[in-house]
């Protein structure tokens, strides 16, 4: 049997991977899910959905990860896979920052899944247990965005403890990696986005938004057997978007000709070499 438990389950990325995990269970028998949400009526319609196990519990408390996985363990069986995706997403200007608002955000996407983690690691170790824990980042872990200052700031702070527990865990068998999303649109009453905000960051060189297939499908994979030699890794799912600013102008218009625009000496403006150290005068 593989037990899989996904936190944040009752909607969104959460609900998504958990769909995922379900239809495995369709195609292979002996794969059975515990889901975990705070919103208890959402829980019970995807849990019945997909006839899972549930666990009502609030995961920004200090000890709602160890709850979970505890009544998980013991109610369903041994945990295999762990699948942190529970989070919040305000919108709040660092201006406004405030103690309270920055260890709510940190709350839930920073130390649930440690903890999570953690309480997973203690019973798999005392068992002898292999298992595999994803956890769910953000591109916005690599590039603050305005308004999303706590929200960039946990999912950074989430990568290191990916790293961290996974070098920690690697020699008892248990594997921890993040999944990055680039932009997915979710039905999220707790993370509203603007239509605006939609169509700014969608870009990327793939020319669609991603939807929570997209990352469900690679945390099954990365979870499996597939990626068994793959931990403390960041899979970046964002449709190129990482890869730079496609939709920024050029810095000057193309050459007209192969070599450079006469007299350039094809090389960039305002740059100058130093002993084959190269100052760039105008690019940003």
């Amino acid at each position: 049997m593989t037990h899989v438990l996904v936190t944040g389950a009752a909607s969104g990325i959460g609900r998504a991977v958990a769909g995922e995990f379900a239809s495995a269970a369709g195609e292979v028998s002996g794969t059975v899910l515990t889901l975990v949400d705070v919103d208890e009526e959402r829980l019970e319609a995807v849990a019945d959905q997909y006839d899972t196990a549930q666990v009502c519990v609030d995961l920004a408390e200090p000890d709602g990860p160890e709850k979970a996985v505890r009544r998980a363990w013991e109610s369903v069986g041994e945990i295999d896979v762990l699948v942190n995706a529970a989070g919040v997403y305000p919108s709040l200007d660092m201006i406004d920052l405030d103690a309270a608002a920055w260890d709510r955000v940190f709350a839930l996407n920073t130390r649930a899944p440690a903890l999570a983690t953690a309480a997973l690691a203690r019973r798999a170790v005392a068992a002898s247990r292999a298992a595999s824990v994803v956890n769910i980042s953000s591109g916005a872990a690599l590039r603050a965005r305005p308004g999303g200052g706590p929200y960039a700031s946990s999912k950074a702070a989430l990568e290191m403890a990916t790293r961290a527990a996974a070098l920690e865990l690697g020699p008892h068998g248990i594997r921890v990696n993040a999944v990055s999303p680039g932009f997915v649109a979710v039905d999220s009453s707790c993370n509203p986005v603007a239509p605006e905000y939609a169509a700014a960051v969608s870009a990327n060189p793939l020319g669609r938004p991603g939807t929570p297939a997209d990352i469900a499908r690679a945390v099954r994979w990365i979870a499996g057997p597939d990626a068994a030699w793959i931990t403390g890794e960041v899979l970046r799912v964002d449709g190129g978007s990482g890869t730079g600013a496609s939709h920024l102008p050029r810095l000057w218009p193309p050459d007209p000709a192969p070599g450079g625009a006469p007299g350039d000496g094809g090389g960039e403006s305002g740059s100058t070499s130093d002993s084959g150290n190269t100052t760039e005068g105008s690019a940003t």
